[in-house]
């Protein structure tokens, strides 16, 4: 993982401490260090395995300070000491996996009254139009409250108008319940209302403010109901965020939940839809990173208090930990790829003085993430993400769910690669802990993945090579299969790899050729 800043790539280089870089995938995690003397490792370790270390990124920065620090031990049961680290970059695909697995926070949604359904209803888009088994993704929020609160444009009710045309009296506030005539219930007034202007410049009127009676009675019992986590979306809080900010206060006043999502704050920009979707995502995913980043500061006996502790977030720059956010860091680990070959591998005149893009192909164990540099980051700025708008900036990723830990299938005579994965644990057949057939079980078998070549990190013990007879075995128990028709082991790992090859050209395409790009 590089920095996107040239002039500190080498500040903290021979300082006498050692500095880390960390990708932690959803199979493997890669620790980079640069030793004290200057030199550079790379080590490499399954990112779950619970029988020999409760976090990958904390157990491969022991092993090198443990190889390398010839002053301190580094015991495996113990916190790792701190002293001669100076400083930890990560990108990591927690937040990735806890969207795609629906594995977040158990958040409630504050939105204005009259738009109780408005992030489930959505922008009507369908991806799939014939798919005849096409399902709604399903909501992050379980319990969605309206708050009786409104702010209007001015832009046309006041136009032409002079100051003393203009109707600033405040709206009596009254009971939802209550009416004037006793028929007619009580309603907004448009255009009536004390004038104020927003951050865009634009007139906001202030039509009714929220009651913090009724606020407050909604927050307690969300908190009673055991909600931790809110995200709060009102009407044009892109240019007027007081009524989100007042809520804020009164729930942070409650002292009942530890995250609070702010539209405003989050994502403030028009479009009230992926605005509130990111602001859910934030709240849904970003107590599962405090709990990870909690979790691994522990690990270290000062809790990383005196290091440099940041993180890569998707947009491929570095935040400090403390700003690190769950819309953040859905591309956390990908980013740092992107980055990584943009700085090595690009070269700005190649034949004829004309600068050669490259197409970035990042095969993970689960998923597989393909990018484009040209000589500048490509950036997005509205992404769907499991069926989730985010409303954030972006580099252009397109991920497909094919990696060397995708399961394989024979379904009706029809070869099936993933979704689902084997994981880092147990992880495929070849990884010695009773796992599933995978690709990377394919590779071996065909001697695509030479084990010889390859750490002996795997089985129980974690002193072991990749099992090539397991991985034959496991083929040869499909071979016996009636949908094999006959097929040897050599041709059936084929196939399978044939299929997922398929899947992760796609997005080559997409970036490329589909944008008009000549890849000839």
């Amino acid at each position: 993982m590089a920095n996107n800043d040239d002039d500190n790539d080498n500040t903290t280089m021979k300082d006498g401490t050692f500095h880390f870089s960390i990708d932690r995938g959803g199979t493997f995690t890669d620790v980079h260090c640069v030793l004290p003397s200057g030199a550079e490792l790379v080590t490499k370790l399954l990112s779950e395995d619970p029988d020999n270390y409760p976090d990958a990124p904390t157990e491969g920065i022991r092993r090198i300070l443990d190889e390398h620090d010839s002053n301190h031990k580094y015991p495996r049961n113990e916190k790792v000491s701190t002293r001669r680290i100076g400083s930890i970059r990560m990108g990591t695909t927690v937040a990735t996996n806890a969207l795609l697995e629906r594995k977040g926070e158990r958040m409630a949604l504050f939105i204005t009254k009259g738009f109780k359904d408005l992030l489930e209803i959505g922008n009507q888009s369908r991806d799939h139009i014939f798919d005849l088994t096409c399902q709604a993704p399903g909501l992050l929020y379980q319990t969605v409250v309206e708050i009786d609160e409104r702010v209007m444009l001015g832009t046309f009710s006041d136009e032409g108008k002079s100051p003393s045309q203009l109707d600033t009296t405040p709206q009596p506030i009254m009971d939802p319940y209550t009416t004037d005539t006793g028929t007619v219930p009580a309603a907004v007034v448009a255009a009536k209302g004390p004038r104020s202007v927003g951050l865009t410049g634009e007139t906001v009127i202030s039509l009714r403010v929220p009651q913090e009676h009724l606020v407050k009675e909604a927050l307690k019992q969300l908190a009673a109901d055991g909600y931790k986590s809110l995200a709060i979306c009102f009407c044009h809080s892109y240019t007027f965020s007081d009524h989100e900010e007042l809520v804020g206060k009164w729930a942070q006043e409650l002292a009942c939940f530890t995250e609070i999502a702010m539209s405003s704050r989050v994502m403030p920009m028009v479009k009230m839809v992926p605005r509130g979707h990111t602001a859910c995502a934030a709240a849904y995913l970003t107590p599962k990173i405090t709990t990870y980043l909690d979790s691994f500061r522990r690990g270290f006996d000062t809790n990383l208090s005196q290091v440099q502790l940041t993180f890569m977030k998707s947009d491929g720059g570095l935040t400090p930990v403390d700003d690190f956010g769950g819309h953040q860091a859905i591309l956390s680990g990908p980013a740092g790829g992107v980055i990584g070959y943009a700085k090595t591998a690009f070269r700005p005149s190649a034949e004829g003085g004309t600068p050669m893009p490259v197409i970035g192909f990042d095969m993970g164990g689960t998923s597989t993430d393909v990018s484009r540099y040209d000589g500048h980051l490509e950036h997005v700025f509205e992404t769907v993400t499991a069926g989730v708008a985010i409303q954030a900036p972006q580099l252009d990723i397109n991920t497909v769910a094919a990696g060397g830990g995708s399961r394989l299938f024979l379904r009706n005579g029809m070869f099936v690669v993933g979704p689902e994965s084997a994981g880092a644990h147990p992880g495929p057949v070849c990884y010695r802990k009773s796992g599933h057939l995978a690709v990377t079980d394919a590779n071996v078998v065909l001697g695509r993945v030479l084990p010889e070549y390859f750490p002996s990190i795997f089985g129980p013990n974690e002193d072991e090579p990749l099992d090539l007879e397991g991985a034959r075995d496991a083929f040869a128990k499909l071979c016996a299969m009636e949908e094999a028709s006959g097929r040897s082991a050599e041709e059936l790992a084929y196939g399978f790899l044939q299929v997922a090859n398929e899947a992760m050209c796609r997005p080559i395409r997409n970036l490329t050729q589909m944008k008009g790009f000549d890849i000839t």
